[in-house]
């Protein structure tokens, strides 16, 4: 039988245990990088090579536009607090750069468009995308935004940049204050293939500051680069199997992703997503919708649905929702992945 002194010294020794264990989890916990994240596909991404490591934090909320945003107090200490920070970069949160500056002076930041190996392409202009060829410049295998358009159209389109962006806006009332849509198109993330290219730079930076886990993120990124591939894949079988639309989106995010499954865009609604279009554009993208028979119009679940019902007033074609970010898809390591299919599934049933 245990005596009283014998069961006190073992109770005493389990406390002294339990304590110590967790003093050990507490230290390990502590070594992990406190990360923040601009946007919900790249949260995705991040929290795909932190998996079982740790769990970053989303700035911009789901739903929410990122080309200006109001940060909740919570996101503002995620912020603050933040050892690493990834986000695609100021063209397309130019409100961030600042806030960066000023709460996150101490970690380590990535731009994500800034980085080796992302893929980038200038913003298309026109309603229409006057200036490109509708049939040309949209090869699978990740053609480079200077080998989709031949020599003249590199040429227009920098005339466009230069000399045309401002009477275009000027025309459409379409632009909006601190998001220039003229320059590189930031909705980089739509590109399977900068999806996989930022996973290796996300694992090296965190492998630098949290050497004790830097295999485990290396190995995360791997099977998330393998899981990218096989969604892929299924988006590329899925247009096999249904064909390819002709269609027209609210505003101009789909370009990787056009330009890496070889669609192509009749036009946008709207020059971007924090403005209204004018009337005249409105009619530019119903005469394109009528004239070229285009299948489909893909709304955003944010924005007002009206608007696409004017563009298909008097066509053939149909509504749809299509979303660049995500919104219906829950975050976490397997968001990227199902946004790519999402997309594709969506773009894919409307041929079908």
């Amino acid at each position: 039988m245990s005596t009283p002194l014998y069961r006190s010294n073992r109770c005493a020794a389990l406390l002294l245990s339990s304590v110590a264990g967790a003093t050990l989890a507490s230290a390990a916990t502590a070594e992990v990088p406190s990360v923040a994240t601009d946007i919900a596909p790249v949260h995705g991404l991040v929290a795909r090579v932190m998996e079982g490591v740790g769990e970053p934090a989303l700035i911009v909320r789901p739903g929410a536009s990122p080309h200006g945003y109001a940060m909740r107090p919570s996101e503002a200490r995620a912020l603050q607090d933040a050892d690493a920070v990834f986000w695609v970069g100021p063209e397309l949160e130019p409100w961030l750069a600042e806030t960066i500056d000023t709460l996150a002076q101490d970690a380590a930041v990535t731009e994500l468009l800034e980085v080796s190996g992302t893929e980038t392409l200038e913003f298309r202009e026109g309603a229409t995308f006057a200036g490109h060829d509708h049939e040309d410049g949209h090869g699978d295998g990740g053609d480079h935004a200077e080998d989709n358009h031949d020599e003249e159209d590199h040429d227009d389109h920098a005339d466009h940049a230069e000399d045309d962006h401002d009477d275009h806006a000027e025309a459409d009332h379409d632009d909006h204050a601190g998001h220039d849509h003229s320059g590189i198109d930031p909705h980089a993330w739509l590109d399977p293939e900068n999806g996989k290219a930022w996973l290796d730079v996300i694992a090296t930076e965190l492998a630098a500051l949290d050497p004790d886990n830097a295999e485990a993120y290396r190995a995360n990124a791997a099977a998330g680069r393998d899981e990218i591939d096989a969604a892929s894949d299924a988006v590329r079988a899925r247009f096999a199997e249904a064909g390819t639309p002709e269609f027209v989106v609210f505003h101009d995010a789909y370009h990787y992703f056009e330009n890496r499954f070889g669609l192509a865009a009749a036009g946008a609604i709207s020059l971007s997503d924090a403005s209204d279009p004018s009337p005249a554009r409105v009619e530019e993208v119903r005469d394109t919708v009528r004239d070229l028979g285009v299948d489909c119009v893909f709304s955003e679940p944010q924005f007002d649905q009206r608007l696409v019902q004017t563009v298909l007033d008097g066509t053939d074609g149909q509504a749809a929702v299509v979303d660049p970010l995500g919104f219906e898809i829950e975050t976490g390591p397997g968001f990227y992945p199902a946004l790519i299919e999402a997309i594709g599934t969506e773009i894919a049933d409307c041929a079908s």
